[in-house]
């Protein structure tokens, strides 16, 4: 028997069922979807209130840093780390500190500059998640799974925007 466990690369079909499915225990056990967005504002305001203790008495920290949700959301963004983790240490699988088509793309051509392209990219995308009231897990997988019409708008969009932006990079 081939353990899957060891594979450099899991079908994204079986992965986006097994994804989908974990909805069901997620509604069931914890009351709640998939995300991980909000996680990010519940550290932001726990190490916000270490400089500033009245980060509680805001409305929208106190929301994320005082309900089990967000600590579901936390430990699920945890777990996400450490199973990437777990999955590069079983497979063996070794990458390239960055891949070539930055190089190409935009010049890149260090880890460090890599590292700062990724993170501004990043701090973006997490504002626009933080913006719309969710990130692409929370909109593209929980709200399309839940026919939330909002979701199925910012999914599409997703796709739209990830097709425009890639056809750019090829020009390049």
């Amino acid at each position: 028997m081939k353990n899957f466990l060891r594979e450099k690369a899991w079908s994204p079909y079986i992965a986006g069922i097994v994804v989908a499915l974990l909805q069901i225990p997620a509604f069931l056990i914890i009351k709640t979807a998939l995300g991980v967005s909000s996680s990010y504002v519940s550290a932001g305001g726990y190490i916000a209130s270490i400089f500033d203790r009245t980060v509680m008495d805001n409305a929208y920290f106190n929301k994320y840093m005082t309900s089990m949700k967000y600590v579901w959301q936390s430990s699920l963004c945890v777990g996400i780390i450490i199973g990437a983790f777990l999955s590069r240490r079983l497979s063996g699988a070794k990458r390239q500190e960055y891949s070539p088509a930055w190089k190409k793309a935009v010049g890149i051509r260090t880890f460090s500059q890599r590292f700062f392209m990724g993170f501004i990219g990043g701090f973006v995308l997490l504002f626009g998640a933080r913006w719309a009231g969710g990130c692409t897990t929370g909109h593209g997988l929980s709200g399309s799974a839940q026919l939330a019409v909002g979701s199925l708008v910012v999914g599409v969009m997703m796709f739209v925007g990830g097709i425009v932006v890639s056809s750019l990079y090829k020009k390049i």
